[in-house]
């Protein structure tokens, strides 16, 4: 994984980072909430601040370069699918039941796996490709997505309000936008990322609230253990307490690809 970080990634993970301490270099800068603090002798306010802006990168680079949950085997073929469906149920008796890929050709792909064609492997309890992240969503990461999610929209929000307190007031137009620019500038970028990863953290607290990923709900109609299934079925929801608790609380590995009936909690 570490050497992922020198290819394709490189340029995203230093673009993240890049932008996220010149805004806060701008915010500390400027006569803002954070510039009065310092001024005051009153530094509790901006070392909590630039830790949590650390965490945020931290978390960053944690879950970017993390293992998503590759599946890893032996009987691996190096071949390319023609079509991103080319999964054929393999006859099993046993539970859960295992797949052929038709990338990789994979002889045992668990359920709620996927090949991601970016990364070359198979991810079990696929999500989502981020490129934000350039790096999947998976089994061993997702939770740890969302937990970055909730501490990178902390940061912005609390970031908005510092932009926001350091606008000054200028005589003409030219001279405000000459006077701000800079904060302006950053205040855009902050606003555009706040909408954005609070709708992705929204989205995502309720796929795990239902256990279901973005591929599961995107693409039902086209994935073999769910395609049968009617339309409001999900197979491996057990409530939202419990998933909550599975996603969130459980340490050990769950076993996603069990499936309930909803008229009763044995599993199929």
């Amino acid at each position: 994984m570490v050497q992922n970080m020198f290819r394709t990634g490189f340029l995203v993970r230093a673009t993240h980072t890049l932008l996220t301490w010149v805004i806060t270099l701008v915010l500390f800068l400027h006569n803002t909430d954070l510039r009065k603090c310092e001024e005051r002798g009153e530094l509790l306010l901006p070392v909590l601040f630039f830790l949590l802006v650390v965490l945020s990168v931290l978390l960053y680079f944690a879950v970017s370069l993390m293992d998503p949950g590759f599946v890893l085997s032996d009987t691996v073929k190096g071949a390319q699918g023609s079509h991103e469906e080319m999964e054929s149920m393999i006859p099993q008796t046993s539970t859960p039941r295992l797949r052929r890929c038709g990338y990789c050709l994979l002889q045992q792909q668990p359920m709620r796996a996927k090949h991601c064609q970016t990364c070359k492997h198979c991810v079990r309890r696929f999500d989502h490709h981020c490129p934000w992240i350039e790096n999947c969503v998976g089994e061993r990461n997702h939770r740890w997505f969302i937990v970055y999610l909730m501490v990178q929209l902390l940061t912005l929000l609390w970031a908005l309000h510092i932009a926001l307190s350091g606008i000054s007031p200028s005589v003409t137009w030219e001279l405000w936008f000459r006077v701000n620019g800079f904060l302006l500038a950053a205040l855009g970028v902050v606003c555009v990322f706040s909408v954005v990863v609070a709708l992705l953290l929204g989205c995502h607290l309720y796929l795990a609230s239902i256990n279901c990923t973005t591929w599961e709900f995107m693409s039902r109609h086209r994935i073999s253990y769910l395609k049968n299934c009617e339309s409001e079925e999900n197979p491996f929801d057990r409530g939202i307490f419990c998933n909550l608790w599975d996603f969130f609380c459980i340490c050990r590995t769950v076993v996603w690809e069990k499936m309930y009936h909803r008229t009763t909690t044995n599993s199929v």
